[in-house]
């Protein structure tokens, strides 16, 4: 047991990060760190779910499994239920208000971890030096099941939708054999493989190795067009805006406030991609807490002005379907405006597939580096300053799925290893502060440990919120890597080395 709790030094972190073998390119900037963030943060969904968040929906659970583990709970294990989601209406901007509040609290642990640990790894390297081997083994291979699952279900939908936007601007319309997943819902669809989603991913994967900054730079551009679709939106449809339309503001009351504020509280999902970046920026210590922060303020301020135009220009009752702002638009006959909003999602898709493919490479770097994977994953490129073997890799592990099965019934798989990721940070906050208060901090997190137990709180109980199916396929990955751990990672990991924390200089 001692040895599984066996923590790394963070002066040897940072010392095998400087080594010329695994050396990375330090080249972003506070910029370019939030400009990340919002990439990962500002999907196609805020085009999506603000409108079916704010109409809400009910669902009917069939089985015990598709429950989901508060209501099993609270109904004593019944296996069939309905839950009637009541719509925030109008007020889905305040639900977008309370959510970023949540968020901040986990935001607020990642940015005091990041400015101490400025490592690549995000909440791995942090449970690492923290709380101890065996739970850095799990965070990692929780973090690689989250950014894998989340691209493998926005490529396959990235396919569809410029499927749908080759249509409507020019006429073109691709075969379905190869424009559509050989596999959707446990059937064989007579598509031979969806090969839009794979190609999206190759080229970004090309775009991440050729260096940081190119990819950033990519990023960026499409971060500024982004959010020019977003401000053509609130701007250009803000004059149509009814305000009687938000009159009720809370038609459903706080519950629909509430549960508005539960739906959209995935959408927010993404800032914490920030701090896998931490190896390659200039300055960590001050850069890492700032891109972290505004990422949540910007995206933040993004989503309450979508919600707000959206229901002052549309009955709150009529945005229920698939893409509520175009139908909205459409009603309206606003189709200028309209094509910049299908722009936007589509620039939106590629920028968060960009970003997490990033964000998982860095995490298969980090582990290879500290002797858990193969070291094959940590090989730096001798021109580009990148882990190109891990890069590629990663693109053709989410890139092949993608091509072959619809993953979009795995998005809750996403969502529970992104909370655990949440959770073990706001831990490793209070294990840091209890174990080594006098290490230099950057960004200290106000009211601890107040705020790191809330944050615990809060990301537990949107937990028990998901599925008991979502929660044995979760458990069923982490048996799984554990059992590689056992085989692999506990054998070669870079702590059985001697003396490793008296001479991290020594470090491979």
């Amino acid at each position: 047991m001692k040895r599984l709790l066996r923590t790394h030094s963070i002066d040897a972190l940072i010392a095998s990060s400087e080594h010329d073998e695994h050396r990375l390119h330090k080249s972003l900037g506070p910029w370019s760190l939030t400009a990340f963030g919002v990439g990962a943060v500002i999907g196609s969904g805020i085009f999506i779910l603000t409108g079916t968040a704010a109409a809400g929906q009910a669902l009917q659970f069939k089985s015990i499994l598709n429950a989901p583990i508060l209501d099993l709970i609270l109904n004593g294990g019944n296996a069939v239920s309905t839950i009637g989601r009541q719509g925030a209406g109008p007020a889905i901007s305040l639900s977008f208000l309370v959510t970023a509040f949540v968020c901040s609290f986990a935001a607020l642990c990642y940015a005091e971890l990041a400015s101490m640990i400025p490592i690549a790894g995000s909440a791995y390297t942090y449970a690492y030096a923290t709380l101890g081997e065996i739970f850095a083994w799990i965070i990692g291979w929780d973090l690689i099941l989250e950014y894998a699952v989340s691209n493998m279900a926005v490529a396959v939908g990235f396919s569809a939708y410029l499927n749908d936007l080759l249509e409507g601007l020019f006429g073109i319309h691709l075969p379905a054999a190869i424009n559509g997943p050989p596999i959707a819902n446990g059937a064989f669809t007579g598509s031979i493989f969806n090969l839009p989603a794979l190609l999206i991913l190759m080229l970004l994967t090309w775009v991440l190795v050729r260096g940081v900054r190119e990819s950033a730079s990519t990023n960026n551009a499409m971060v500024v067009i982004k959010i020019a679709a977003i401000l053509i939106f609130v701007i250009g449809a803000g004059h149509a805006v009814k305000t009687s339309n938000w009159i009720p503001f809370m038609p459903n009351g706080y519950p629909g406030m509430l549960t508005g504020a539960a739906i959209v509280f995935f959408t927010y999902i993404g800032f914490d991609s920030v701090s896998t970046a931490a190896e390659e920026c200039k300055n960590p210590q001050r850069d890492l807490p700032i891109g972290i922060i505004a990422t949540l303020l910007i995206c933040a301020v993004l989503y309450v002005s979508v919600a707000l135009v959206l229901t002052g220009i549309a009955d709150w009752r009529t945005l229920t379907g698939a893409a509520p702002v175009a139908d909205a638009l459409k009603a309206l006959g606003m189709n200028k405006i309209r094509g910049w909003v299908n722009v936007g999602a589509l620039v939106g898709m590629v920028s968060s597939l960009m970003v997490f493919q990033f964000g998982q490479a860095r995490v298969w770097f980090s582990m290879s580096r500290d002797g858990l994977l193969p070291k094959a994953f940590s090989r730096v490129h001798p021109v580009f300053r990148t882990p190109h073997i891990s890069t590629w890799i990663a693109g053709l592990v989410v890139g092949i799925p993608a091509g072959i099965w619809d993953i979009g019934t795995f998005a809750d798989l996403s969502n529970i290893g992104t909370l655990f990721a949440f959770i073990v940070v706001s831990a490793g906050v209070l294990v840091m502060r209890k174990t080594q208060p006098e290490r230099k901090r950057g960004f200290r997190v106000p009211l601890c440990p107040w705020l790191p137990i809330a944050s615990i709180v809060f990301c537990l109980m949107l937990m028990l919120a998901l599925p008991l199916e979502t929660w044995l396929r979760f458990f069923i990955w982490l048996a799984i890597g554990l059992v590689i751990y056992y085989f692999f990672g506990r054998k070669h990991s870079v702590l059985n080395l001697p003396d490793i924390k008296q001479a991290p200089q020594a470090l491979p």
